[in-house]
């Protein structure tokens, strides 16, 4: 990294090198983080999406969900949340119980196999995030969150004011 922001200040004199490092080194961490999250899952036959439908549903009152519910928070067509809870259901993972409150509607419900599915994989993940975490101390850990939020703060004002049509 350090070489790669090195060999770019001659060619591009206009960016700040310090900047380009925190972006690149955030993204660096992103690329490796979601990659151990992707071997994660992977080992315990999840996708990213699936495990986050079983995460809905493991912070929900009861662990239970409407699907239109998940399918909104997950950004996705009632068609594709439909597969998606198709393919939990088969692995048992979730069950589809009728609607107490309308005789036509269906809720999603957590089964204790997917309760222990999400723990584990969850569990799992954050123990190879403190992996990487454990190269700070708790005073470091603290700080680079507190400066981490700040940086969050700005970023979430400029989506606000930009709306996600600037960056296309």
């Amino acid at each position: 990294m350090d070489r790669f922001l090195e060999s770019i200040r001659e060619s591009l004199p206009e960016l700040d090198p310090a900047v380009e490092g925190i972006v690149e080194r955030i993204n660096g961490l992103s690329r490796r983080i979601k990659r151990m999250m992707e071997e994660t899952l992977s080992e315990r036959s999840l996708t990213w999406g699936e495990w986050k439908v079983l995460g809905m549903l493991h912070q929900s009152n009861g662990y239970r969900r409407s699907p239109g519910y998940l399918a909104v928070h997950a950004e996705l067509s009632s068609g594709a949340m439909t597969n998606r809870l198709d393919r939990l259901e088969q692995a048992a993972l979730i069950r589809r119980l009728p609607d107490p409150n309308d005789r036509r509607g269906v809720q999603v419900e957590l089964t204790d196999a997917g309760i222990k599915a999400y723990e584990d994989s969850t569990a799992a993940q954050g123990a190879k995030e403190a992996l990487i975490a454990s190269a700070l101390n708790t005073k470091e850990k603290e700080q680079l969150n507190g400066l981490l939020r700040r940086l969050m703060l700005v970023a979430e004002t400029l989506d606000a004011k930009h709306g996600p049509e600037a960056g296309e």
